[in-house]
């Protein structure tokens, strides 16, 4: 008898929803170049790499172009002297308004020409990171 309550629990035991783990991909490593989303069509460098000169040392800004239209497409990056006015940089900006639209604000990653492209998802505005 004692086998057969084994056997019982042990089917009981397997029914049981079995917890799931989820594993982040790790975040892109820190650099000193921001890629920015959100970007108003209105923005040119200037007025962004005044928004951001406060963090730090900002070395570049480009915007890319539509090549037919010449409009903003909405994004574009920004190279900072140091790792460290760049992080503070994408933690203070990200998520905030800047000319009436939200910023979405990642570390840039290295663009290998001929390979496959991979970009991150982002974050919504609001959605926890952790």
């Amino acid at each position: 008898m004692r086998h057969l309550v084994s056997r019982w629990r042990l089917a009981r035991l397997s029914s049981l929803p079995q917890p799931r783990f989820h594993c982040a991909p790790p975040p892109p490593p820190s650099n000193s170049k921001l890629f920015v989303a959100g970007l108003s069509w209105s923005v040119d460098e200037m007025s962004l790499k005044d928004a951001f000169s406060s963090f730090g040392d900002v070395t570049e800004v480009r915007i890319m172009y539509d090549k037919n239209t010449g409009r903003s497409r909405g994004f574009g990056f920004i190279q900072f002297a140091s790792d460290d006015a760049a992080k503070c940089a994408r933690f203070a900006m990200d998520g905030k308004a800047f000319l009436g639209r939200p910023l979405r604000i990642s570390f840039a990653i290295d663009k290998v020409r001929g390979g496959p492209v991979v970009v991150p998802r982002l974050p919504a505005v609001g959605e926890s990171t952790s």
